[in-house]
């Protein structure tokens, strides 16, 4: 049997590398639109919150917070209030930030690898200026709808939270909030660095550009699939674009947006797919916590709930909230 995997993986590289070959312009065009949504989208959006999140970290905001919100975070998740920090930060700034900063927490022994799985599953969000720009604006021209598909996305991910509660429920104190405390840890975790404050920005950026790489490179490979995919099935091309969408979002969400379907039923794939993440931001993460003991299933079975919610969410909610 695994001879038979060996040689099934072996044939499929080569039929890639066979079609890289064949068809080079339409590759060529491939990797062009993935380098052009990393320089318009991608790194402009999350380069600044990669920066910005290592010096925060090193500077105790995951303490402070995690005094202000343990109750509220133990209250509705059961988890750690540091745990605030990635959910908050990862509502600005989006996937696969989340994987990023529970990551950091991770190594920095803030979070065990069960919280860091919890954390993960309900933190995948977009980032909202993608959804309330480019979904909204340049795929679907219609600003109602991005509100709601933003919306939709987030009270999804709530729900997957909650609904994941009992996960490995962290065994919390339970103290009262105190600013006071929370101010004091904050101070202790920022003195006790030994690094001097040019050495955490080196770090920080050294650490942001190769993450942001790493980004890029699998974006790439999953557009490059999807033109090998293009050229070789032929499917409705609802299907095509909904299967586009799955292994790379952006693509996928563009090609939807040109479909002859009513604007219901491209608001419910696009927040569906968006949900999801797709085979690329999924590879994203497991590349950013490679060297974790965090585990990837949870997470699947978190999105797959996350595109099911949302999207029952904008099928629900579309006609009382868009006017047509």
């Amino acid at each position: 049997m695994k001879k038979i995997t060996s040689i099934l993986i072996m044939l499929v590289l080569m039929f890639i590398g066979y079609e890289i070959l064949t068809e080079s312009e339409t590759i060529l065009n491939s990797v062009n639109f993935s380098l052009n949504v990393f320089k318009n989208n991608i790194f402009p959006s999350l380069f600044p919150f990669f920066v910005l999140s290592n010096l925060l970290i090193k500077c105790g905001l995951p303490e402070f917070m995690g005094n202000l919100f343990k109750g509220v975070m133990n209250k509705f998740f059961k988890i750690k209030g540091v745990a605030a920090f990635i959910f908050f930060m990862s509502i600005i700034s989006g996937n696969p930030a989340n994987a990023k900063y529970t990551r950091e927490l991770y190594l920095e022994k803030k979070i065990n690898k069960y919280e860091a799985t919890k954390i993960l599953c309900f933190t995948c969000f977009s980032n909202p200026l993608f959804i309330l720009g480019t979904v909204s604006i340049l795929f679907l021209n219609n600003k109602e709808a991005g509100l709601l598909i933003l919306l939709c996305h987030y009270l999804g991910n709530i729900f997957v939270g909650f609904g994941m509660r009992n996960y490995h429920p962290s065994k919390i104190e339970n103290e009262k909030t105190s600013l006071k405390k929370a101010i004091n840890e904050m101070h202790k975790k920022r003195i006790s660095n030994k690094d001097s404050f040019g050495e955490i920005i080196t770090n920080s950026l050294i650490s942001s550009i190769n993450t942001l790489l790493l980004i890029l490179g699998v974006i790439t490979t999953c557009i490059v699939l999807t033109t090998i995919i293009d050229n070789n099935l032929n499917l409705n091309s609802i299907f095509q674009s909904v299967l586009n969408g799955f292994v790379e979002m952006t693509q996928g969400l563009k090609y939807i947006s040109l479909e002859a379907i009513p604007l219901k039923m491209k608001c419910v794939l696009t927040v569906m797919i968006l949900s999801f993440g797709g085979l690329s931001i999924h590879m994203q993460i497991v590349s950013i916590l490679s060297d974790t003991e965090i585990k990837y299933l949870p997470f699947l079975c978190a999105r797959i709930c996350h595109a099911i919610i949302s999207s029952i969410l904008m099928y629900v909610l579309f006609d009382f909230w868009v006017s047509l």
